[in-house]
């Protein structure tokens, strides 16, 4: 009597392939976006996925500034931080956030959809975000999403 064993796949460094995703953000929610995003940069898209390594792919976000924020959340969620050192929390509003940096609200939104380990940073470094319609990389050929 013969056993089957059957072995699970792990891709090597050498066999994943990066591409570049193009995603226009305007006038979109910024949850639906950011799971979007977050699922290409894992790369849970693929049929390698493997959690352990970074199979994803790069993303290049187009008019991140004018994503939308259903409700009344514009004035009621509120962004924390914490310096460390005693009365050093600070808390800010979206829509000054947006004031002040409007690509922000879209990258803390896919930050914390991001597994909590040492891969999360070389994730986000694979996002690029713009916040008007132009962006730096047309040499790499990114592939449009529509969402």
């Amino acid at each position: 009597m013969t056993t089957l064993t059957h072995k699970t796949y792990t891709p090597k460094q050498a066999e994943i392939s990066k591409k570049w995703f193009l995603i226009d953000a305007k006038d979109k929610p910024v949850g639906k976006i950011s799971t979007e995003i977050a699922n290409i940069l894992r790369g849970k898209n693929k049929p390698t996925f493997t959690n352990h390594l970074d199979t994803g792919d790069y993303v290049v976000v187009i008019n991140a500034a004018e994503v939308k924020l259903t409700g009344n959340k514009e004035m009621q969620k509120k962004y924390y931080s914490h310096s460390g050192f005693p009365g050093g929390f600070k808390e800010i509003t979206a829509q000054k956030l947006r004031e002040k940096n409007p690509t922000q609200i879209l990258k803390f939104a896919v930050e914390g959809m991001l597994p909590k380990n040492k891969l999360r940073k070389k994730y986000m470094q694979k996002l690029k975000l713009f916040s008007g319609a132009e962006h730096t990389h047309e040499a790499q050929k990114p592939e449009i999403i529509e969402i």
